[in-house]
């Protein structure tokens, strides 16, 4: 299976790919955690911020899975 990453903003302004996806994405996608976790989506619970790329990823690839 692929594996689906989020794209994160470093502390420098540059983009990367981040460790997982937070809450509030998850939430903004209308997936929980439990959810997320039977999908293969990693969370990273030490993020807050909720970017529109991210969102749009979580959602295709639950419809997928």
């Amino acid at each position: 299976m692929h594996h689906v990453k989020p794209t994160i903003t470093a502390p420098n302004g540059k983009k990367k790919t981040g460790k997982g996806f937070s809450p509030n994405e998850l939430k903004a996608a209308g997936v929980s955690k439990q959810q997320a976790w039977q999908a293969g989506l990693p969370v990273d619970e030490r993020r807050k911020s909720e970017h529109e790329e991210n969102v749009a990823a979580i959602k295709a690839h639950v419809k997928k899975v």
